[in-house]
């Protein structure tokens, strides 16, 4: 799990589910207090620290040294996840599957590393994140 807490100054909260199925991990949740119908990057980063800001997250997940780009492309960074999408309400549900994560130990491991909302959309293609501003919103992927 990751409870999602604001960055001071910003208002997004949420909750986010991981669960692991064989090689696939699935990514539920709903992230509320975004701006109406905005777009935001959303990503797994390296650390599992959301002081200072979010900024001692690090940058992003990417234990293979790979490039940023979009979720489900080959070759892109393990921490990448689909843009979140505020409805009129400013509210993002969403629900994924990644085969580049896992919830073990191994160097695709996500547990004790910190996801993070990004005030921005993420255009997929400034390296090495994607060009998505401050971060809005973190928390640190926990067991429960």
């Amino acid at each position: 799990m990751a409870d999602l807490q604001p960055t001071p100054g910003h208002t997004a909260t949420g909750s986010i589910a991981f669960r692991q199925v064989g090689g696939i991990v699935q990514v539920t949740g709903t992230v509320r207090g975004l701006p109406p119908r905005t777009e935001h990057g959303f990503h797994i980063h390296a650390l599992g620290d959301c002081g200072d800001d979010g900024m001692a997250a690090g940058g992003h997940f990417d234990p293979q040294s790979l490039r940023h780009g979009r979720f489900g492309d080959p070759g892109v960074h393990a921490g990448e996840l689909p843009s979140l999408h505020a409805d009129s309400t400013g509210t993002a549900t969403f629900s994924i599957e990644s085969r580049a994560i896992s919830l073990g130990s191994g160097p695709t491991g996500v547990i004790g590393r910190a996801l993070v909302v990004h005030r921005d959309r993420d255009d997929f293609r400034t390296q090495p994140a994607g060009d998505s501003g401050p971060r809005i919103a973190c928390a640190v992927i926990e067991p429960r």
